[in-house]
């Protein structure tokens, strides 16, 4: 049988397969954080999250991602996710060209976001990417274990 194409569709934090990922998002992370989790957490909600992206193959959800805005002219990257078994393959990459060129069009010049140490497959998707480690923005300043990335999209 061939394998289903690969396809992208704009959502938002209220859909049901986003909701799923992100919950097993969060409990990867409660592993990987530990004790450094809860402090995390707080700023992970998906509540309002009006742009998500979700990766499908055929009608099951690999892949998500979104972004907030945080001015004008900048949006966070947020909730970034492949599901185990579809991992090292680009996905990641692919949800992360998406996510900047709906940024774009929304007319925003800058993506930043945090990841953690305790994420170095994360920090190579975003190094890989042309992500640039900036220092760390509130509320992360003085947090040792996370890492800030900002891209500039032209």
């Amino acid at each position: 049988m061939a394998k289903q194409e690969l396809r992208i569709e704009r959502t938002n934090s209220k859909n049901p397969d986003f909701i799923s990922l992100v919950q097993l998002l969060d409990a990867e992370l409660v592993h990987r954080d530990g004790p450094m989790n809860s402090f995390y957490h707080q700023f992970n909600g998906i509540e309002d999250l009006k742009q998500a992206l979700l990766l499908y193959q055929g009608d099951q959800a690999l892949a998500c991602g979104a972004f907030k805005n945080k001015s004008a002219d900048t949006a966070e990257v947020k909730r970034m996710y492949v599901v185990e078994s579809q991992r090292s393959q680009g996905l990641a990459s692919q949800l992360l060209g998406a996510l900047e060129d709906w940024a774009r069009e929304l007319a925003l010049k800058r993506l930043v976001l945090e990841t953690g140490i305790n994420q170095p497959e994360a920090i190579r998707l975003y190094e890989k990417n042309g992500y640039q480690r900036i220092p760390n923005y509130p509320p992360y300043e003085g947090v040792e274990t996370s890492y800030c990335f900002e891209k500039i999209l032209n």
